[in-house]
């Protein structure tokens, strides 16, 4: 398992593992529509290369023999989504391939955030976790995260609940 990091000429890629991702982790829970209208948002080129480019974004390819098995976003300063604490790092994005989870792959995900915040002097890594996503809120749960809040997300015109979930490193 290794970490290369996204650039811009990565763009392509990242935008197919980001829908193909998504849409395998939350296809069964929402409407083909509202998942449809997520997806253009969310994953559209002019988007993700906005993103890319924000220098207080970071993306990572997760590899297993060279072959893309996930990835991770890590946001800081004014990148976050939410203003959780001066000296935090977003984990906006940490997907992997469905038959490899519970397969150490999320972990080695969660430790890199970690060594990521720590080089930046950060003391807090935080997430947003869909309420209905019991798998993932277990492991967040066994990875030392604690929920101290919650905010809307909206799947489409489906208003979803995110738990808000800090780990101090």
């Amino acid at each position: 398992m290794e970490l290369k990091e996204c650039t811009l000429e990565d763009l392509k890629v990242l935008q197919n593992i980001s829908i193909e991702l998504f849409t395998d982790t939350f296809k069964d829970q929402n409407t083909e529509e509202d998942l449809e209208n997520y997806l253009e948002k969310a994953y559209n080129s002019t988007q993700l290369k906005q993103e890319l480019t924000n220098d207080n974004s970071t993306f990572f390819f997760l590899l297993d023999n060279e072959e893309i098995v996930g990835y991770l976003k890590l946001n800081i300063g004014d990148a976050q989504t939410e203003d959780i604490a001066e000296n935090a790092v977003e984990i906006e994005r940490i997907y992997i391939l469905s038959n490899l989870k519970r397969k150490g792959y999320g972990t080695f995900l969660i430790e890199n955030a970690e060594q990521f915040a720590k080089q930046k002097n950060k003391k807090v890594i935080w997430l947003g976790v869909w309420e209905k996503n019991f798998s993932a809120l277990s492991f967040y749960k066994k990875n030392g995260f604690i929920q101290i809040s919650s905010h809307s997300f909206f799947m489409g015109e489906d208003e979803q609940i995110d738990l808000i979930m800090t780990k101090i490193i």
